[in-house]
């Protein structure tokens, strides 16, 4: 089956999930969030990334949530999904659930505490893409949070072997793996995505087809404009955006993961709600230094 992968490009933001003080989902919040992105021009919307906090909620709040990203999108950019479930089967379940929506791909995280072989890795993958015939699937490949990458070699052979594995958002900041990866998939349409928000500008030179950018929630149009101004080949532009990014985004490193997304879109006046807990909002001097740095990129009045 032929799919349609001119859409995979640009920067895609893994959305944040507004709650409120109960930790429900925010449904308007949530709107509001899917209007802001797109009106600062960011090219797609993953739904349950890892900054989405996909691993805080149950299936059915996925799937809602989901629902209601759609429905204010109204098609204006592609909508992708999010699994990170650890269990092959109950990552089946739920892409084929998300597949029956109107999403234009799904997202799979390699799963995480575990360590399996790479033969279990390739099962694990080529089923969820067999269950979902009809629908793109992206490989997400995120060593920091699973413990371990999956392999050059499971990659390459899940790329040329499963029709529907299009893309994947790779997330080491390896740009030596992310070249290989280009390399071995030049034969056939495979879109390769960076992960990292501070190596959009040298994946993109090496071929990757955008990113996926967790600051794009809080920075649309500055993280956009180093997709934007490298394909207009203003590459002294997008490279210029790239450096102004690099301090904000490296003080998040300090927090407690995810939680300095939504303290800095807080900060931003986003109002999207708490990071769920045992997560919690950073505070003294990590919060400090990241207001710092928002502040010598001109995103906070001194």
């Amino acid at each position: 089956m032929k799919f349609n992968t001119e859409q995979l490009q640009g920067i895609i933001v893994p959305l944040l999930t507004p709650v409120d003080k109960d930790e429900k989902i925010d449904d308007e919040k949530l709107r509001f969030m899917v209007e802001h992105v797109i009106e600062h021009g960011v090219h797609g919307i993953l739904a349950f990334g890892s900054n989405s906090e996909f691993y805080m909620f149950d299936e059915d709040e996925m799937i809602h949530a989901t629902q209601v990203i759609l429905d204010q999108t109204q098609d204006r950019v592609p909508v992708y999904f999010g699994v990170g479930a650890i269990r092959t089967q109950h990552a089946i379940r739920l892409a084929k659930k998300a597949a029956k929506l109107a999403v234009s791909g799904i997202s799979v995280l390699q799963p995480m505490f575990i360590k399996p072989t790479d033969e279990a890795l390739y099962h694990h993958f080529s089923s969820i893409s067999k269950a979902i015939p009809g629908k793109m699937m992206l490989v997400y490949n995120n060593p920091g949070r699973a413990g371990y990458s999956v392999t050059l070699d499971v990659i390459d052979q899940l790329a040329h072997d499963c029709d529907n594995i299009v893309g994947i958002k790779e997330s080491s900041g390896d740009l030596t793996f992310t070249s290989e990866l280009l390399r071995r998939t030049q034969d056939i349409d495979f879109k390769v995505f960076a992960g990292k928000d501070t190596v959009v500008y040298p994946s993109l030179c090496v071929g990757a087809a955008g990113a996926v950018c967790s600051t794009a929630n809080i920075y649309p149009e500055l993280v956009s404009g180093i997709f934007d101004k490298y394909v207009s080949g203003d590459l002294k532009g997008a490279l210029a955006d790239q450096f102004k990014l690099n301090p904000i985004r490296l003080s998040q490193d300090a927090a407690s993961f995810p939680a300095a997304t939504k303290d800095m879109a807080n900060l931003m006046g986003l109002d999207v709600g708490k990071s769920i807990l045992p997560t919690e909002s950073a505070t003294g001097k990590v919060l400090e230094n990241m207001k710092s740095q928002m502040k010598k990129a001109g995103f906070l009045n001194e």
